[in-house]
C-alpha cells in the first residue's frame, strides 16, 4: 500500500517499523487462463493466523487488478478495498482463501507483474510485482509452497513454464477449450512471492543434461526465440560452469530436476533469479562471435553465474524484508566475482577481473555514497524499494562480504557459508544473521572479535577516507605508518563511528624490491603482504630493521572500499607502477599519476598551452606498452585514462567542459607521443587467431582496439589518411564483433569523417539484430562532443525507425548513453542537455517509472557543478519534481536531489 501524508506526498517505509505478518500462507494454487487482453487468475491459498501478532484484519496487496470473486472456505465473504489493499475482517485461525481476478498484460508498459513482450508472456515480481498478478501478502518473509497451472492457446503459446518441476501437461478438453493446452508445475521449495515466475510463448531451447557429484541428473535449458538458438552456447556453458563451481567451492548442489533460463528483449533489469526459472534480458544470454563483443561474453558469464548462485543465496535463504536486500545481492555479487576470478587460468587474469570490479565501484558507487541518494548497505528507509537496487547494495555489499573473507580466510569463509545455510535454510533472515553465522564458524577470527563494530559497514552510509602518513627514522632504522579514518556526513547520518578496515600492505625499496616486514615487538620478519586491521579513528604501526626509506604499497588488492589519501610523490608512484608485486596497486599508481596530471591541468590556467601530461608519465606509459612481462589486458587497463566522471568526483567544483577539454587533450598527447608504440602494439596484437573469448585473447583484442583509437586520434591531428583507411578496412574485414566494433569505435571516437560510412554499413549488416543495434545507438550517443554536436544527433536518433522509448534496452542505448554516460556532451553551457533530460524523465515516468527513476539519477551530483551549470541543473530537477502525478519512484529521486 502506498502511504501518503496529509499533503498527498508518499511516506517513507522504515526498517525500525518492521513487524511480522499477521497471517502466514502455507500453500498457493494458481491457475492462469492466459490472454494478452484479459488474463484470468484463480488464486487458492491455505492461510493461518500468526499467533505472535495481535488479531487484526487480513490485508492483501494489489495493483491495477480487476477483482471478480472472494471466497473464504468456499463461501462468499465480505471485504473492502482500501487504497490498493483488499481487506477481509473476522477470519478464522486457519482457512482457505480463493480470489479470482483479471488483468491486462498487453497494456503493462511498467514491465512489472505479468506482461507481454513480442507475443510472449513474462513475469517480473521482484520487488513488488506479484501484487500486479493477484492479491497477496507481497512481502519476502511470507514463504509458501506453489502449484501453478497454466492454460493457453497451444498454437500461440506452445511452451508453458513456471517454477519447479513439470508434473503434468496435455490438451484441455470440453467446450471452449478447442486448441488449448495446459501445464502443471510444482515447486518443492517454499518461496516468497517475488520469486514466482511464468513464461508462455513460441520458444525453442538448448538443452544439456549434467550429473552432479551425488550422481543425480539434472536438465538444463536455455529458452529463446527460434532465430536466436545459435547464440545460446556460451550462456549454457556459463550455466554448466556455475553449477559445477558452486558445488565444488561451497558444497551447494542444484536442488531441482531442471533449471531453466528464458531470454526476453523487454526487461527492466539484467536478469531475475526466480526459483528454477530465471528470466533474463537478452543482453545477458545471446552471444556469438559475429554479434557479441568480448565484454558481452564476460558479462553473460558473470550474470548467468550471479542468477544461478541466487538459487541458494536468495532463494533457499531469502530476505526478511527489503531493507536486507544486500543479504542476497551483496553476497551473490561477491560469489559471481569469485566465480569469474576462479575461472581465470592465471593470476594476471584474476587481477584484471579485480581491477575491473573496483573500477565500477569507484566510478559508480563512490559518487552515490557522496550524493543525495546515499544510503547504507542496509538502508534505514525508502519510499520506493526499486530505487534501492543500487551499486551500494550490490557492489559495496559485495566488498563488505569480501572483507569478511579477508578477516576469516578463504577456508574460514567457506565454513561460514556452510553454517549459514545449515542454520537458515528455508527461512527469511537478516544481514545480522549472515554476519553472525560467518563469525560463529570462525570464533577465533578478527571478525568474531570485532563483529559489532564491523557491522557498521551495514549501518553507516558514505565512503570512509583513510589518510596515511609515513615517517622514516634513519637512526632507528624504523618506518612508522600513521592512519586516520573519517567519513563525511550523509543524509540522515551527520556523525560516523570508526569502521573496521582491513588494510593489505607491503613495503618496497626505492629500487622496487619487496621488503620483509617486521613489526615492532616481533622477533622475526615475514615476507609478503601483511593485513592490518584498523579499528580506531587514529592509530599507527612501526616496522623495524628497515635500512632505507621505503615506498609503502597500501590497500593491496583494494582490501577495503575506502578512499586512500597518501601523499605519494611522482617518483614513488613510478616505483610502484614499475615494480609492485600487487597488480592492483601497480594499476592504481598509474591512475594516480594520470589523475594528478588531469587535476593540475583543470585547476591551472585555462589559457595555458603546455601539455596536460608530464614527460615522466608519458615515459612510464611507454614503458608499460613495451614491457614484455605484462599481459595485454593489464596494459590496456593501465593505459586507460581516468574517466571524466571519476576525475570530476575528485574536484570540489566541477566545470564539465573544462574536464572534458583536459581529458581530450590528454588523449591527444598519448596518441601523438606514443604513436610508434601504438603502431607496434596494434601490429603485434591485431591477429588473435580463431575466435575465443578467453582472457588472453580478449586482452589482446582490447589492447589492439585501444591502439587503433589512439592511431586514429593521432591521424586526425596530423591530417593523415593512412590509419583511418586501415581502420575502415579492419572494420570491413573483421571476423568477430569485438574487432569490428573496436574499429568502428576508433573512427567515431576520433571524430573521423569515415565514421559515417562505417556506421551506415554497420546498421545495414546488423539491422535485424536488436542487441547489436543497441550498440550502434549507444556508440553515437556516447561519442565525444565537438562543438555541441551530440545532442542534435541524439534527438535525430530518437526519431530513427528502430528507436522505441518503451523498450528499456533501446532507451538506455540512446538516452542513458547521452545523459549518464557522456558528461562532456550532456553538461552544455546553454542547458539544453538538462532540458532534454527533464523531458525524457517525464516522458518515461508515464511509461515505465523504474526506468525513469534510473534516468533521474543522472543529475544526482548537480550541487558540485560550477555555474551556470549548477543553477540550470537544479531548475531542471525542480521542473520534474513539480509534475503532477509523478510516480513515487521518480518522486523519491528528485526530491532527495533537491534537498541537498
Amino acid at each position: 500500500m502506498l502511504l501518503r501524508d496529509a499533503q498527498g506526498q508518499p511516506v517513507a517505509i522504515r526498517r525500525e517499523d518492521y513487524v511480522a505478518p499477521a497471517y502466514w500462507i502455507d500453500t498457493v494454487e494458481l491457475t492462469f487462463d492466459l490472454d494478452p487482453n484479459k488474463t484470468r487468475v484463480l488464486n487458492r491459498m491455505r492461510m493461518r493466523r500468526n499467533p505472535a501478532v495481535p488479531v487484526q484484519p487480513l490485508r492483501l496487496d494489489g495493483d491495477e487488478l480487476n477483482l471478480a470473486r472472494v471466497l473464504v472456505d468456499n463461501h462468499g465473504a465480505s471485504f473492502r478495498i482500501e487504497g490498493d489493499q483488499l481487506v477481509i475482517d473476522a477470519l478464522p485461525d486457519a482457512f482457505e482463501l480463493e480470489i479470482f481476478t483479471t488483468c491486462c498484460p498487453i497494456k503493462n508498459t511498467k514491465l512489472m507483474g505479468l506482461f507481454v513482450s513480442e507475443d510472449t508472456f513474462f513475469t517480473q515480481c521482484e520487488a513488488e510485482g506479484f501484487r500486479r498478478i493477484t492479491y497477496f501478502l507481497d512481502r519476502p518473509d511470507v514463504m509458501a509452497s506453489y502449484t501453478v497451472t497454466l492454460r493457453a492457446s497451444k498454437y500461440a503459446y506452445p511452451v508453458l513454464l513456471s517454477n519447479g518441476n513439470l508434473v503434468e501437461q496435455g490438451d484441455l478438453e470440453g467446450p471452449g477449450n478447442e486448441g488449448r493446452h495446459f501445464a502443471k508445475w510444482v515447486d518443492p521449495f517454499k518461496k516468497p512471492a517475488y520469486l514466482f515466475a511464468l513464461v508462455a510463448g513460441k520458444l525453442v531451447a538448448r538443452e544439456q543434461r549434467i550429473t552432479a557429484r551425488n550422481g543425480k541428473e539434472h536438465l538444463l535449458q536455455v529458452y529463446v526465440r527460434a532465430g536466436d538458438l545459435d547464440k545460446t552456447e556460451h550462456a549454457m556453458n556459463s550455466l554448466v560452469n556455475s553449477v559445477l563451481w558452486d558445488e565444488a567451492r561451497f558444497g551447494l548442489p542444484l536442488d531441482l530436476d531442471r533449471f531453466m533460463i528464458v531470454a526476453t528483449s523487454d526487461f527492466n533489469m539484467g536478469a531475475m533469479e526466480n526459483k528454477g526459472l530465471n528470466i533474463f534480458n537478452t543482453k545477458y544470454v545471446l552471444a556469438n562471435q559475429a554479434t557479441a563483443t568480448d565484454a558481452d561474453y564476460s558479462n553473460i558469464e558473470s550474470v548467468v553465474g550471479h542468477e544461478y548462485f541466487h538459487n541458494w543465496s536468495g532463494d533457499r535463504v531469502t530476505c526478511r524484508d527489503w531493507f536486507q536486500l544486500s543479504l542476497k545481492e551483496g553476497l551473490t555479487v561477491f560469489r559471481d566475482q569469485e566465480f569469474s576470478q576462479d575461472l581465470c587460468a592465471d593470476a594476471s587474469a584474476r587481477a584484471v577481473k579485480r581491477i575491473e570490479d573496483v573500477r565500477v565501484l569507484r566510478t559508480a558507487q563512490f559518487p552515490e555514497d557522496a550524493g543525495p541518494m546515499a544510503h547504507p548497505v542496509r538502508p534505514d528507509s525508502y519510499i520506493e524499494i526499486s530505487n534501492f537496487y543500487t551499486v551500494t547494495i550490490y557492489e559495496k555489499g559485495a566488498e563488505v562480504v569480501r572483507m569478511m573473507q579477508t578477516l576469516v580466510g578463504r577456508k574460514g569463509f567457506e565454513r561460514g557459508i556452510t553454517l549459514y545455510f545449515e542454520r537458515f535454510d528455508g527461512q527469511a533472515v537478516t544481514c545480522d544473521d549472515f554476519a553472525q553465522a560467518i563469525a560463529d564458524a570462525n570464533p577465533d577470527s578478527d571478525l568474531a572479535r570485532l563483529l559489532p563494530q564491523f557491522k557498521r559497514w551495514y549501518a553507516q552510509a558514505g565512503t570512509p577516507r583513510l589518510a596515511a602518513q609515513g615517517n622514516y627514522d634513519a637512526a632507528q632504522r624504523s618506518y612508522t605508518l600513521s592512519f586516520a579514518q573519517s567519513c563525511a556526513p550523509t543524509p540522515g547520518q551527520p556523525l560516523k563511528e570508526a569502521f573496521v578496515i582491513p588494510v593489505n600492505l607491503g613495503l618496497l625499496s626505492a629500487d622496487g624490491h619487496e621488503l620483509p616486514l617486521q613489526l615492532e615487538g616481533e622477533s622475526d620478519a615475514a615476507h609478503g603482504t601483511r593485513t592490518l586491521v584498523l579499528t580506531q579513528e587514529r592509530e599507527q604501526i612501526t616496522f623495524i630493521n628497515v635500512d632505507a626509506e621505503p615506498v609503502p604499497s597500501i590497500l593491496r588488492g583494494f582490501s577495503a572500499p575506502v578512499i586512500l589519501d597518501f601523499d605519494y610523490n611522482d617518483t614513488q608512484l613510478l616505483t610502484l607502477l614499475a615494480n609492485d608485486v600487487d597488480p592492483f596497486n601497480r594499476w592504481e599508481a598509474g591512475q594516480r599519476l594520470g589523475l594528478r596530471s588531469a587535476i593540475q591541468a583543470i585547476t591551472g590556467d585555462a589559457n595555458a598551452t603546455g601539455p596536460a601530461l608530464n614527460e615522466a608519465y608519458v615515459d612510464a606509459m611507454r614503458g608499460v606498452l613495451r614491457d614484455p612481462n605484462l599481459d595485454a589486458a593489464f596494459k590496456e587497463l593501465v593505459l586507460a585514462l581516468p574517466s571524466e566522471t571519476y576525475i570530476s568526483e575528485q574536484l570540489e567544483v566541477v566545470d564539465p567542459q573544462r574536464v572534458h577539454a583536459v581529458r581530450e587533450a590528454m588523449r591527444v598527447q598519448l596518441a601523438t607521443a606514443l604513436f610508434s608504440d601504438w603502431q607496434r602494439v596494434y601490429e603485434e596484437n591485431q591477429d588473435t587467431g580463431a575466435y575465443s573469448p578467453d582472457p588472453t585473447s580478449s586482452g589482446r583484442r582490447a589492447l589492439a582496439g585501444m591502439a587503433l583509437t589512439y592511431l586514429c586520434i593521432a591521424a586526425r591531428e596530423s591530417n593523415d589518411t593512412v590509419w583511418p583507411g586501415k581502420t575502415l578496412q579492419r572494420f570491413k574485414d573483421a571476423g568477430n564483433m569485438t574487432d569490428r566494433f573496436n574499429a568502428l569505435n576508433a573512427l567515431v571516437s576520433s571524430g573521423h569523417a569515415l565514421a559515417a560510412q562505417a556506421l551506415a554499413r554497420f546498421h545495414a549488416i546488423f539491422k535485424d539484430e536488436a542487441l547489436v543495434i543497441d550498440k550502434w545507438f549507444s556508440l553515437q550517443a556516447g561519442a565525444p562532443d565537438r562543438n555541441g554536436d551530440i545532442l542534435p544527433l541524439v534527438k535525430q536518433l530518437m526519431k530513427h525507425p528502430d528507436f522505441s522509448i518503451k523498450n528499456p534496452n533501446r532507451a538506455r542505448s540512446v538516452i542513458f548513453s547521452y545523459c549518464s554516460g557522456n558528461p562532456g556532451a550532456f553538461h552544455r553551457p546553454d542547458a539544453a542537455g538538462y532540458v532534454f533530460w527533464s523531458d525524457r524523465v517525464i516522458e518515461l515516468d508515464a511509461i515505465n517509472p523504474q526506468v525513469a527513476a534510473r534516468l533521474a539519477r543522472g543529475l544526482d551530483r548537480w550541487s558540485k557543478l560550477a555555474e551556470p551549470y549548477r543553477s540550470a541543473a537544479r531548475e531542471a530537477i525542480a521542473r520534474v519534481a513539480a509534475k503532477p502525478d509523478l510516480s513515487k519512484d521518480t518522486h523519491e529521486v528528485v526530491t532527495r536531489a533537491l534537498a541537498v
